[in-house]
Formats: structure tokens, C-alpha cells, sequence
């Protein structure tokens, strides 16, 4: 019996058997060292409690407590029996020793540089210990998102770690917002969200479809570490954007390592890779933790896709079909205002629970239909729709401010900050604004105040300073889609001395490249497709780089590219 008692003494101390929780010291100090021996050296560099008080990502995890995610399970824990033996509210602690071995484990089976040290530690408390009922729902609902997640990472041979990473960004919540206007399960900004084609009106928001949004999260990584070559870099630019990371680089000396350039990024990104790590871990030990998940309302196989074809509302649906509104919302969180704007020209796709398909399809004329007998409310929801203007920019003039602006689109000064990430009011002449157009809005028409050009003879107009799409197209008496249809536009934006054809047939297929002279020099022009980063851009022009590129267009490390916009990528002579 001695034996036995001394052995469990020895396991119990090499941290190989799990130990009773004990009161933490929020007092002590940790330094940056990694882990050597069997604990987490103690210095004076930073107080734990001004590490992980407060922050996006607690916020992110707190609003769990309020999630209406879970259905009727009322965020009941389903136990089942664990491996180890450990009673339903047992809480297991384990030695720095232990979190070294099982995280070098990890580590020779992904590509992500998975580091132990103190601030690893400190969310691997948060999610394993302090907020583990949470946790256990992040459980549940992974379930849900991840075999998604996993499909997009892989298509695009990305490590299926990277999956963990919304967990930090939304804990799984579809309709999360940050208070910087973030949104969805990966958090995409408005204008990162334009890049990757996600598209935001008064009435969708794809940042929150979980199908998009991963689509676009998946290339948005591939593309940051293109850029850094170094995972961890990858995903600080991800939190922060490479701006911030490559300011954190300069001031570090030139330093290419996270953790030497963690002291030089902005204090959220600090704690953004540690928590992503944390979470890998605690996602691959989930029993050793005694943590069971929280079963959502639905489950991925639960769950099946159809092709709406024209307007139709969560009440219809839920009128004909009897599936709850709740339900509607919780599969299809893109939809804001409960109405999808499908048409015969674009067509939308609904979640269902299973058990409705069968309905759906046997049913899906008497929906049409059904809308077409409350006559007053289609009307009103295709009016709602057809009003709904594409994104486009406004140029700012003179005496103008955002309310004078947002009243031009029917929209709100809110919106206006929001889409421009705007922190104050106050606005440049010049400036380039995204706006887009609500409910009532009607183009500006044709005035002397307006026309800033006289109509060219030849059907060429060469595109003078500060004029927009909107004012050319009144001055030859065309529509703005007239105008892009004839010359093959995919964008608003506008260069100066860009020629645009105002008469004639429209453009055949996008010009790939094209070659201006210019005095003595020969200027090779690229015209951005879809989905284009500078690095493939660089890649299809043999002996250019991405410093090239920027160089010869003038791009900032922030600057974005557009679909149709025209750039240099060759310069000679």
C-alpha cells in the first residue's frame, strides 16, 4: 500500500495525474521566458491581471452566456464517461511540464510554430479553467462549423489548425460583432470583406454567412502567409493587418519572429497568437480537461441547402413550412432583416433543418405563390429590394459633410463611418467615399452644376480630375451601367486620363494586359481580375516583384485592389 502511495505521490508531481485547482496569486509577475524545467519562470515584466482582463476576445467568449445557440439544451453539460475516470465537476490543473510535452506533440504534426510560455499559459487557464462551461459550448458548436472549415483549409492546402482561429475571432458565434464592426464568424472588416468579395446591404451581410465568410477567410490566410511566410506572422496580420506588422518589424530591428515583435504590436495582437495556441491545445486535449460539449440546436449533417429563385420572407416561410423563425435565423444569419432578395437574374441559398427539405421542395411553388396572394407585402418586399443600389463612391466637394451626404443616399451618418472606417466626421474635398444607396434613392440627374466636362466628338472621354462615373455618364446622356457594360467595368474607381468609350458596342472580354507608350518610356498595364493579390499578379509577370508593383503604382502596404482597376506591371524605356 506504501508503494502504491508513493508511486501516485511521484506521478502527481511530474504533473502525469491531474491535481485539485488551487487559488491562483493574481499578484505575481511573468516574464516572456519559455518554459525551462518543470514551471514558468516568475520575473517583473507584466501583471497577469493586466494581460487577460479585458478585450475582444473575452467579450467574443462571454457572449456565449447569452447565446441562443443551444436550443432547448438550456446550456446543460451532455456528460459522457471520460477516459480518465474524473467526475462530472472535477477540474483538472496539470504542471507546466505536462503543457511542454503534450504541445511539442502537437507541434510535429502542423506547421504552425506552437510555443509554451507564460502567456500560452494564461489562456490555456482561461479556456481549460476559468471559462470552461464556455468552452464546453465552443465544443458543441464545433460540431457545426468545422467539418466546413476543414473542407475550405484543405482545398486551399492550408494547416486544418487554422480552424481553431475563429474560435478567437467569434467563439463560433455567426452574428458577432466587435465594437470595431466586425462581423461574423472569421470577423471580417468592411472593406477586408469587399476584397474577398463578400458583399454588405441593408438587407445581407455575407461577413455572416458561414459558407462565404470561410471561403474568404481561407484565401484571406493563404495570401498573408504568401506574404510572411511564417504562420504566426500570418495570423497577427489577420488581427491587426500587415501594416502593424510590418511597423512591429522596423522597430524591432528587423526581427521576423512573432515573439520578438510581439513588444511592437498593438496589445490586443499580444495576446491574439498566445490564445490562438492556447485554444489549438485545449481543442486536442478536451478529456484530459474533463470538458463535454454543450450539443447546439443543429449539427452539420443535420443540415441541407436549397435555391431560392425569388423574394421571399422568414415569415412565409415559417407560415408554410412551420419551421420556427428562430431557427431560420440561427441557420441563416446572413439575412438581417429576415428577407432574401433572390431574383431571377440572382439567386440566394437557404439552410434548412432536414426534416424540412422534403417540404421545401414539394411545397416551393405554394410559396411563390403564396407571396403573390398577399400582393401589398410582395410589393412592398420587392420595392425594398429593387431600391437596394450596388456599392459605389462618392467624391466629396466642397462644403459637403457626411449628413449632407448620407441624405444624398438614404442612408445614415452611422453607416457612412462605418463602411469607411471613418473615427471622426470630418471629411477632405476630394475624398473617396463607399456609400451605399438605401430605400428611396434616385440617381442625381443631369445639370449644368453637375457636367464638369463637354461631351468629346470622337465617343473617347479621357477621365479628368475628380470626375466619377456618374457625372460622365449624365454628360453623354448614358446610364452608369451603360457606361461600365462598354468598357467592361468591374469597379467605380477612375484614374486620371483613363479613356473611357461613351458610344459603340460594349467591350469584348477584360483586357489582360495592355501597352501605352509614353514619351519615351513603355508602360505595361494589368487589369485587376477577381480574387487578384499582388503576389499572383507578380507571379504572372515574369521578373517582377510585389515592391515593383507598388513602387511603380504608388500602393501603400494598406492599398487594395479592385476588380477592373488598371495597374502598372512593366516599365521600360
Amino acid at each position: 500500500m506504501q508503494k502504491i502511495f508513493i508511486i501516485l505521490l511521484l506521478l502527481a508531481s511530474m504533473g502525469l495525474i491531474a491535481q485539485e485547482v488551487v487559488p491562483v496569486d493574481d499578484s505575481l509577475l511573468y516574464t516572456d521566458e519559455l518554459y525551462q524545467g518543470d514551471s514558468i519562470s516568475v520575473g517583473d515584466t507584466l501583471n497577469r491581471r493586466d494581460f487577460l482582463q479585458t478585450g475582444p476576445i473575452l467579450d467574443m467568449l462571454d457572449s456565449l452566456y447569452r447565446s441562443s445557440l443551444f436550443g432547448g439544451n438550456g446550456g446543460e453539460v451532455i456528460y459522457h464517461k471520460n477516459k480518465y475516470g474524473y467526475a462530472p465537476d472535477f477540474v483538472p490543473v496539470y504542471s507546466d511540464s505536462v503543457h511542454f510535452e503534450r504541445m511539442a506533440h502537437l507541434n510535429r504534426h502542423t506547421p504552425i510554430e506552437l510555443s509554451y510560455n507564460w502567456q500560452v499559459k494564461e489562456f490555456i487557464d482561461l479556456y481549460g479553467v476559468r471559462r470552461r462551461n464556455l468552452t464546453s459550448r465552443v465544443l458543441g458548436l464545433s460540431d457545426l462549423y468545422f467539418p466546413l472549415f476543414e473542407e475550405h483549409l484543405d482545398r486551399l492546402g492550408l494547416p486544418l489548425e487554422l480552424k481553431y482561429l475563429a474560435i478567437v475571432e467569434s467563439a463560433l458565434i455567426p452574428t458577432a460583432r466587435s465594437r470595431a464592426g466586425a462581423t461574423g464568424l472569421w470577423q471580417f472588416m468592411y472593406g477586408t470583406g469587399k476584397m474577398y468579395n463578400l458583399q454588405v446591404t441593408s438587407l445581407v451581410d455575407d461577413r455572416s454567412d458561414p459558407y462565404k465568410s470561410t471561403v474568404a477567410a481561407a484565401e484571406h490566410l493563404r495570401d498573408l502567409y504568401n506574404i510572411y511566410n511564417d504562420w504566426l506572422l500570418a495570423l497577427a496580420a489577420y488581427n491587426s493587418g500587415p501594416g502593424n506588422v510590418n511597423r512591429a518589424i522596423r522597430r524591432s530591428g528587423g526581427k521576423t519572429s512573432f515573439w520578438e515583435i510581439s513588444p511592437f504590436l498593438p496589445r490586443e495582437t499580444r495576446g491574439y497568437v498566445p490564445a490562438f495556441i492556447a485554444v489549438t491545445y485545449i481543442m486536442s486535449h478536451p478529456e484530459e480537461y474533463n470538458l463535454y460539449p454543450v450539443k447546439p440546436e443543429f449539427l452539420y449533417y443535420e443540415i441541407d441547402t436549397v435555391a431560392i429563385k425569388d423574394v421571399l420572407s422568414f415569415d412565409q416561410l415559417a407560415d408554410i413550412l412551420k419551421i420556427p423563425v428562430d431557427q431560420l435565423k440561427f441557420l441563416n444569419p446572413s439575412f438581417r432583416q429576415g428577407i432574401i432578395p433572390a431574383s431571377a437574374e440572382k439567386k440566394y441559398f437557404l439552410r434548412l433543418p432536414q426534416q424540412y427539405i422534403g417540404d421545401f421542395i414539394e411545397k416551393e411553388k405554394d410559396l411563390y405563390s403564396y407571396t403573390a396572394e398577399r400582393s401589398q407585402q410582395r410589393e412592398q418586399l420587392l420595392a425594398q429590394v429593387k431600391q437596394m443600389k450596388e456599392q459605389q463612391y462618392h467624391r466629396v466637394r466642397k462644403g459637403e459633410t457626411l449628413g449632407s451626404i448620407a441624405r444624398i443616399y438614404h442612408c445614415s451618418v452611422n453607416d457612412l463611418k462605418r463602411w469607411n472606417n471613418l473615427k471622426s466626421t470630418s471629411l477632405a474635398i476630394g475624398q473617396r467615399l463607399m456609400v451605399q444607396a438605401g430605400p428611396g434613392y434616385k440617381p442625381p440627374v443631369a445639370t449644368k452644376a453637375n457636367i464638369s466636362s463637354k461631351p468629346s466628338p470622337t465617343g473617347v472621354h479621357v477621365v479628368k480630375s475628380g470626375e466619377t462615373l456618374g457625372e460622365i455618364a449624365a454628360l453623354y446622356k448614358i446610364s452608369v451601367a451603360e457606361l461600365k457594360k462598354l468598357n467592361n467595368l468591374n469597379t467605380d474607381f477612375l484614374q486620371v486620363n483613363q479613356k473611357l468609350k461613351v458610344t459603340g458596342e460594349a467591350a469584348p472580354a477584360a483586357q489582360v494586359a495592355t501597352t501605352i507608350q509614353a514619351g519615351k518610356q513603355k508602360f505595361i498595364f494589368y487589369t485587376v481580375q477577381k480574387g487578384d493579390t499582388l503576389w499572383e499578379i507578380a507571379n504572372k509577370h515574369k521578373g517582377v516583384t510585389v515592391e515593383q508593383i507598388r513602387k511603380w503604382n504608388n500602393f501603400g502596404i494598406k492599398s487594395t485592389l479592385q476588380p477592373g482597376q488598371k495597374i502598372i506591371v512593366g516599365v521600360s524605356g
